[in-house]
């Protein structure tokens, strides 16, 4: 856990808060809070906190106080919160005895597949946090009533754990994901033309096809006949990642379906992957699950 210095009340030490998954392949973390008694802290003393993932939230009953680095907003039962991933924010509980509320955290980077990889873009955050899609809940109750319910539903289906649940929950993050690129009328999600992904496409099944060999740079950009500076810039504001960092990614999901659904050994698996490495390997797994290739199989069984 480390501190940094916020800029804003008071100049408070910030915690960069590790969220700890509840399931390894479903990258989050959701919980209620269910306060019967009045907190009599002030704002000011509750410590700024920030941490990598999303957070969403859902009130159902009570008043919330929430403070982000540019506003201070009160919330209510019915209403919905967005925080950009590594954005400051803290809160305090405001005018009853009772306050019950639900926090989803959640990397949504790691929800993107082949067929949504076109959005990657929009939620990357690359040039501005998700704090700013918070102008949809208070323009249209309809949708805010969706994303309430979207919240509540995951957070149930996180508690029962009943057959599917996992499939349940990935289906209800593509809503919440859908319902922000659908309502965004003032077009704040700056997504990927078509003919821009449809130019990368040589390029991603290159990507694809050649996942267990070596992947350059240099092939990509003779694929499309594109420089190399301007390949790498062209292809990081397409895809929202960088031409390494997408390799990488798609490596080390492949790394994971193997892990669930074969016996290979983790030294072939690296190597199927195109990471004969094992300390590259292992380094790389770690940085996308936050566990070793071994802890994540072990993971996945006892979910199973």
């Amino acid at each position: 856990m480390s501190l940094v210095k916020s800029n804003n009340v008071q100049d408070l030490e910030a915690v960069n808060e590790e969220v700890v998954y509840q399931n390894p392949l479903l990258y989050l973390k959701v919980w209620e809070i269910y306060n019967r008694t009045r907190d009599m802290r002030t704002l000011e003393e509750h410590r700024w906190h920030y941490h990598k993932e999303v957070e969403l939230l859902a009130i159902i009953d009570g008043y919330l106080g929430i403070q982000s680095k540019d506003h201070y907003t009160v919330l209510g039962p019915g209403d919905v919160r967005i925080f950009g991933a590594s954005q400051l924010h803290r809160t305090h509980q405001l005018y009853t005895d009772k306050l019950r509320y639900i926090v989803f955290q959640i990397d949504l980077q790691k929800h993107f597949d082949q067929s949504t990889m076109p959005y990657l873009y929009c939620f990357s955050e690359l040039t501005q946090p998700l704090d700013v899609m918070n102008y949809i809940f208070e323009e249209n109750d309809t949708i805010k009533t969706e994303f309430h319910t979207l919240i509540t539903k995951i957070f149930t289906e996180s508690q029962s754990k009943l057959n599917g649940y996992e499939i349940a929950i990935s289906s209800m993050i593509k809503q919440i994901m859908l319902l922000l690129l659908r309502h965004d009328i003032r077009n704040l999600l700056s997504y990927t033309e078509k003919a821009a992904l449809h130019r990368l496409q040589p390029v991603l099944s290159y990507i694809d096809d050649n996942l267990e060999s070596k992947i350059t740079v240099e092939e990509a950009c003779s694929l499309l006949n594109l420089s190399y500076h301007y390949f790498i810039k062209y292809f990081k504001k397409t895809m929202g990642k960088s031409f390494i960092d997408y390799v990488n990614y798609k490596r080390i999901k492949k790394a994971e379906r193997l892990l669930v659904t074969s016996d290979l050994s983790i030294e072939n698996i690296g190597y199927d992957v195109g990471i004969p490495n094992m300390a590259q390997f292992y380094k790389l797994f770690r940085r996308y699950n936050n566990c070793s290739p071994k802890e994540f199989k072990e993971r996945m069984k006892n979910e199973g």
